[in-house]
């Protein structure tokens, strides 16, 4: 009898595609691969390890896990299992982690999945993570949108972030090896690719003397029989004028960016050590809208910065409110061991930090009410994804925007029109089909 596996992602959209990649090499090998949840064999986590939060939520995970099944063997790979391998091996029944460099060879670490009594750690160095692992998803039932990785790692040097400890300097996929894989997805009948890396904008491949960058990956996918291409997250030094051209001109390129702020105040972007200042982005923001038609922009930010004073708070909070955007994702500033910032003085008392954040999700709670509130009673294009047992089934509009409607009108991994309905104040928005005609290549 084969044995049985399940998989748990934490974290980013890159880790989303690299957990489907290892979920395939054991399919691939004649595993069963089981739901999160199940009893299974194996069990293989897939950390993050951007906020305390989710070291904790690790944590938690493993303990539940084996109180299930006290004989499930347990992998912890990801970016905490990279930064912590010794504090994951204390906790008691994990059975092997591995590191950013290990986690894609990880039958080469396991010759067996037989429980000991001492867990065992092959991770080496950040310095030394040179090879790109390709990975993307494409295992899903409903296949509609899939995570492409074609950047790993950062050469950045936030002082907040512990993202180049973890996953090592940027590197890039092959260019040919992007569009392969792309044409894997669409193979697979996925109508949406979803550009995902740790720094996608970064994309930089030199092969002879030919050096192929994020917009030579841009202009070589539209040519494809996709229906939509979107870019999860980009630097706002990295979005240049070329690449919002051609996202305006296309009807490929999905009118959706994610566009990391971290703050507000300049003080506290200089101690950031961000690439830009309130200023460039501001115009940034405003020229996204001139350009390209319904425009959804998400945007991160982290309070709690230390040495953030209540007037550098709502500098970044009068300055949010200011710009139009459709949403926010609101992280608490947490130490993070090895980081510049740990030893910053002017740390904020913790429940300040969660005041603010809350504040700040208030005002993500406006911006999206008043964005989709903008659109209400037009006409938009939804890929709708998977039905509920409950027979709705619910999608995203180009910009961002969810939607759901009765699945007894739509098939999953169609594009339909539909008009927007009434904002009922929360996710996600009804409407009503314009017409059943799904939208084809």
């Amino acid at each position: 009898m084969n044995k049985s596996v399940s998989l748990h992602t934490l974290g980013c959209k890159l880790n989303y595609s690299e957990t489907s990649t290892i979920s395939n090499q054991f399919r691939s090998r004649g595993f069963e691969v089981k739901d999160y949840g199940e009893v299974t064999d194996i069990f293989v986590l897939n950390t993050c390890s951007v906020t305390s939060n989710a070291d904790r939520e690790c944590r938690q995970i493993i303990r539940s896990v084996l109180r299930n099944n006290p004989e499930t063997y347990i992998i912890v790979i990801g970016c905490y299992a990279q930064l912590q391998p010794e504090e994951i091996a204390q906790i008691e029944g994990v059975d092997i982690v591995l590191g950013a460099a290990e986690k894609f060879h990880l039958f080469e670490y396991v010759e067996s999945f037989e429980k000991r009594d001492l867990s065992c750690i092959f991770r080496d160095s950040h310095e030394k993570i040179k090879n790109f692992d390709a990975a993307y998803s494409a295992d899903s039932d409903s296949r509609t949108r899939a995570f492409l990785k074609i950047q790993d790692g950062c050469d950045y040097k936030c002082t907040f972030c512990t993202i180049p400890l973890a996953r090592g300097g940027s590197r890039s996929l092959a260019f040919d090896g992007v569009i392969e894989n792309a044409k894997k997805i669409i193979d697979a009948g996925y109508n949406e690719i979803i550009l995902t890396g740790v720094n996608t904008g970064d994309y930089k491949y030199v092969s002879g003397k030919n050096i192929n960058k994020f917009i030579d990956v841009l202009y070589e996918l539209e040519k494809l029989n996709i229906q939509r291409i979107r870019i999860s997250s980009i630097e706002p030094n990295l979005l240049n004028n070329e690449i919002i051209d051609l996202v305006a001109s296309s009807e490929k390129f999905c009118n959706h960016f994610h566009i990391p702020l971290q703050s507000g105040d300049n003080n506290i972007l200089k101690l950031m050590k961000r690439r830009y200042n309130r200023e460039f982005y501001e115009s940034l923001i405003y020229r996204l809208n001139e350009k390209i038609y319904e425009v959804g922009i998400g945007v991160d930010v982290i309070t709690g910065f230390p040495g953030e004073t209540e007037e550098n708070f709502i500098n970044t909070l009068e300055f949010l409110e200011s710009l139009p955007i459709s949403y926010l994702h609101v992280f608490t500033y947490s130490e993070r061991k090895n980081t510049e910032a740990v030893s910053f003085s002017g740390r904020v008392n913790i429940n300040i930090r969660r005041e603010r954040t809350r504040r700040l999700r208030e005002l993500s709670d406006e911006k999206t009410g008043k964005f989709y509130n903008k659109y209400r009673g037009t006409e938009q294009k939804v890929l709708f994804e998977s039905a509920t047992a409950e027979g709705t089934i619910s999608g995203y509009t180009t910009n961002y925007i969810r939607v759901v409607c009765n699945s007894s009108e739509v098939q999953e991994n169609t594009i339909i029109k539909v008009q927007l309905s009434d904002p009922i104040g929360t996710q996600p928005v009804p409407c009503r089909v314009k017409s059943f005609e799904p939208f084809l290549v």
